[in-house]
């Protein structure tokens, strides 16, 4: 009953293969012999359990329906040797029939397969089949096989296994498509291409031809000039707005169409006296124009220069026995970072604490591989230079909270980076 089973199996895949095939273009087929060594479940079979390892010599016959799908049927003759006390003679064999679906992975790398195989060895067992092989390339039409596989008994949960080694003619490789010509490269081939020519990067239209001739930004279709100068500022049309003092504020808008280059001009076009960074000193007069609006500024508008200690410190958290930075991306991350490359002559040492969890041999190792971590983001992440930073673990040894509970232990886990220097900064207003 089960063998006629598995032959209506094989003879259903068979024919959903031809339809496969007939509805697909061929894409590779091959037929092709093995040898195999085998192992066989050492219960098997019940109740003396006396099959041993042995080979199995076969033959396969694989139908691929496109890149990625295919079909094989297999037929082999398995020779297994005996054990065991009670062992009946020196050997027994037997046959194996089979079905498999073939998955093949990017590039041929690989195949994956599952399937069905019918074993008769004293008794009829039917299995389930599974593993991955691939197809070596000798040549064309040659491929050398190798694969590992598993099988899993429906009824007597037996599990076995082999290994294969064969030789497989390829037949039916599918015809190369028609070679298409695009000789500029503008993804319109040549057959159709009324202007075979473009240069490279040109925007083109299904004809191959430039969709905007002066590059001014306005298709052809609507460019009522289509002539413009190269950079020319246009209207919808496509024709030339001008600004003849060259203030920013086009003709058409310009109250001020004389304005002497350089001015600065408000939204008609003529000068204004400006405070751009709102210094209390006009841009006419202003040396240093971008001072920001804290800086107590000199009579020519530029910062006042003092010198006083400036430090920053941070708390970087972890979660239990980790070195995964929880946040990356706090506020007080980013203010370090704005803070060391602002005073680029500062050097920083990042301490590594934990909580009181563990051996204290374990927590100092924890504290330096989360003082490195956070080392290694600060130079990554944000590219500050590893040679300003300084990494120290410090282990249990300076708990910010002494209480034994999961609040503190959170606390204690942390980075602290400590850096001071003295610089020139600026007085605020």
């Amino acid at each position: 009953m089960k063998r006629s089973m598995l032959f209506t199996t094989v003879a259903i895949a068979a024919i959903s293969a031809n339809t496969f095939a007939q509805e697909a273009p061929p894409y590779e087929s091959w037929v092709g012999g093995f040898a195999q060594y085998y192992s066989p479940d050492s219960d098997k079979p019940e109740p003396l359990g006396y099959l041993d390892d042995g080979k199995a010599l076969g033959g396969e016959i694989g139908f691929r329906f496109d890149p990625k799908w295919g079909i094989r049927f297999e037929l082999s003759r398995i020779f297994l040797d005996m054990q065991g006390p009670n062992r009946p003679g020196f050997g027994d064999d037997g046959t194996m029939l089979g079905v498999d679906a073939m998955y093949f992975l990017e590039d041929d790398v690989a195949y994956l397969f599952g399937g069905l195989r019918e074993q008769s060895i004293e008794d009829s067992y039917r299995m389930m089949s599974y593993g991955v092989g691939k197809h070596w390339e000798v040549s064309d039409n040659v491929r050398v096989i190798t694969e590992l596989a598993g099988y899993r008994d429906f009824g007597q949960a037996y599990n076995e296994f082999s290994a294969k080694l064969g030789l497989a003619y390829i037949f039916g490789q599918a015809t190369p498509a028609p070679v298409r010509k695009d000789t500029d490269n503008d993804g319109v081939y040549d057959a159709v291409d009324r202007c075979p020519n473009s240069p490279a990067g040109t925007q083109v239209d299904a004809t191959g031809c430039n969709v905007d001739t002066d590059g001014d930004g306005v298709l052809n279709t609507v460019d009522q000039c289509p002539n413009t100068p190269a950079g020319a500022t246009v209207s919808a049309n496509g024709c030339e707005i001008k600004d003849a003092d060259k203030d920013g504020v086009l003709d058409i808008n310009d109250s001020c169409p004389n304005t002497p280059a350089g001015t600065e001009v408000n939204a008609k076009g003529c000068a204004i006296d400006l405070d751009k960074d709102s210094d209390g000193v006009l841009d006419s007069k202003d040396k240093c124009l971008d001072t920001p609006m804290t800086d107590k500024v000199s009579a020519d508008g530029c910062s006042v220069l003092v010198e006083k200690e400036v430090s920053v410190a941070l708390d970087v958290l972890f979660a239990n026995n980790s070195s995964q930075i929880e946040n990356p991306d706090s506020a007080e991350v980013l203010e370090f970072v704005d803070f060391m490359k602002r005073y680029g002559n500062t050097t920083a040492i990042v301490e590594g604490h934990t909580s009181s969890v563990g051996s204290a041999e374990y927590n100092q190792f924890l504290s330096q591989k989360r003082a490195d971590s956070v080392k290694q983001m600060f130079v990554t992440k944000f590219g500050i230079e590893a040679s300003r930073l300084t990494a120290a673990g410090f282990g249990e040894t300076q708990l910010k909270d002494t209480a034994n509970t999961k609040a503190a232990h959170k606390i204690n886990r942390r980075i602290e980076v400590k850096v001071s220097a003295k610089v020139k900064t600026t007085a605020t207003r």
